[in-house]
């Protein structure tokens, strides 16, 4: 569940438990949001197999890249750092579905 600013107190203001109990929230949303993308994925590759299309789409892949770049600039966070985040998600998808076949 997302936090909007209005309920979200400066970090300033907040003693050190209250800031891990943010990060544990944060972490659970992070995981959380990775199981419904993986999901979303097994079913693009269940659909893909339906239809005979490989598995690997490099142009897709490309097209996810550029996006988690813009992403990162957006929201002022190290490009570098989210596109080798998504390159694992990528690769742990192609792992599972290479499992699953």
């Amino acid at each position: 569940m997302a936090h909007d600013d209005t309920d979200r107190r400066s970090p300033d203001d907040m003693s050190l438990d209250e800031l891990r109990d943010e990060i544990r929230s944060i972490d659970r949303e992070i995981v959380e949001l990775i199981a419904q993308r993986t999901y979303v994925a097994d079913t693009i590759a269940a659909v893909k197999d339906e239809q005979g299309l490989p598995t690997t789409d490099q142009e897709q892949e490309q097209m996810v890249m550029e996006r988690a770049g813009e992403n990162a600039e957006r929201f002022d966070v190290d490009a570098n750092l989210v596109k080798a985040i998504f390159r694992l998600l990528i690769e742990l998808n192609k792992v599972e579905q290479r499992e699953k076949r």
